[in-house]
């Protein structure tokens, strides 16, 4: 059996192709910008540009003719609804060159489903992504949400504060090094909510100790803009540029790393408190958030910690990618979970399904 994959949620459009389990091909194009955020008609225009190049490219490395195909799968939501709907575009006309069934995949529940790669048998899932931020554990035929945020996915927040001093998108591996070279611990908001969390105001906290430092090293400036002087001003000088805190001295680096040291334990919390709640013993990382080494760290302690075993697929099955929609695909259509040719007319995205809403039939 072999399945092909389209994931366009959002700022990637990627086609994987599975058979049999195996991954035969996983290519992908992401959408991304000098400075500012994700443009969703910039993005959706992105993907309609690569497409073509794309699929011919995944063909070319799974070693098969298109006419071997069986079935065709892509994501259905949640997502960008001008992604999505490029992506449900080619999906059909792909499903009525070839003639091919279509199987609508949730894209957060692929997330979770490639971590069977892992190894991972009945895990609690941490799940970290751009819009998403969930605690996931699967009963009763659905993937039940135990926590999540309450305001804005973690992927998100990180990039809105690196837009903020001048980085564009994404920009969750530019923080990741910034970080790195960070040496004080400043403190932050921790707002963790039972098994929820909150980011907002950890975000405007954030952005207050950037503007301190822009004050206080630009004195004669009456306003603060993003990028005073030129562009990338606080990344270029992230080291020089410092502003006084309650106990010492901070640079953008150390806010950097202080962002990334208190979100990162609120999730560990969260996560944890699952564990002991469902009594499982596996914690799996999903999601492109889920790339940053520091996160990955913390998770790892903490399941040594409680006797837990920790599972996180290779970053190019964390980040979006057509694999994930593909291999969840087969696993659907081998279970007979279809829509035939004839019928995908009626066939829509749809860019706010929940994960816990989708019943989960396979399993």
């Amino acid at each position: 059996m072999v399945v092909l994959g389209i994931e366009s949620t959002a700022h990637t459009f990627g086609i994987g192709i599975v058979e049999n389990g195996k991954i035969l091909a996983n290519v992908k194009k992401t959408y991304t910008t000098e400075k500012g955020g994700i443009i969703p008609i910039e993005a959706a225009k992105h993907h309609k540009e690569k497409k073509e190049e794309i699929y011919l490219e995944a063909l070319n490395k799974a070693s098969i003719q298109e006419d071997k195909i069986d079935a065709i799968a892509f994501s259905q939501g949640p997502g960008l609804s001008p992604c999505l709907l490029e992506g449900l575009r080619f999906t059909k006309e792909l499903s009525k060159k070839l003639n091919k069934p279509i199987i609508p995949v949730n894209h957060c529940i692929a997330h979770l489903e490639i971590g069977r790669l892992t190894h991972a048998e009945d895990p609690v899932m941490l799940y970290v992504s751009g819009a998403n931020t969930q605690i996931i554990a699967y009963s009763a035929n659905r993937y039940r949400i135990f926590g999540e945020t309450l305001d804005v996915g973690v992927g998100n927040f990180i990039d809105n504060f690196a837009r903020f001093i001048g980085i564009g998108f994404p920009g969750g591996p530019m923080i990741q090094k910034l970080a790195e070279q960070g040496k004080s611990y400043i403190e932050l908001p921790y707002t963790v909510k039972g098994m929820d969390i909150t980011l907002s105001g950890i975000l405007t906290n954030l952005k207050q100790k950037v503007d301190k430092i822009n004050r206080l090293n630009n004195p004669n400036l009456k306003t603060l803009p993003t990028h005073p002087n030129k562009d990338n001003f606080f990344i270029n000088n992230h080291i020089k540029l410092r502003a006084s805190g309650d106990e010492r001295d901070y640079t953008i680096a150390d806010l950097a790393f202080s962002m990334q040291e208190t979100v990162f334990a609120m999730l560990v919390e969260v996560a944890e408190r699952a564990l002991a709640h469902t009594g499982k013993k596996q914690l799996l990382l999903g999601g492109g958030v889920a790339c940053n080494s520091r996160l990955q760290n913390m998770a790892k302690i903490m399941c040594e910690e409680r006797d837990a075993s920790f599972f996180c697929p290779e970053n190019s099955l964390l980040v979006d990618n057509g694999a994930m929609i593909a291999y969840l695909g087969e696993i659907m259509f081998s279970k007979g979970i279809h829509v035939k040719p004839e019928e995908i007319d009626g066939l829509d995205i749809k860019p706010r399904q929940r994960t816990d809403e989708v019943e989960v039939s396979w399993k």
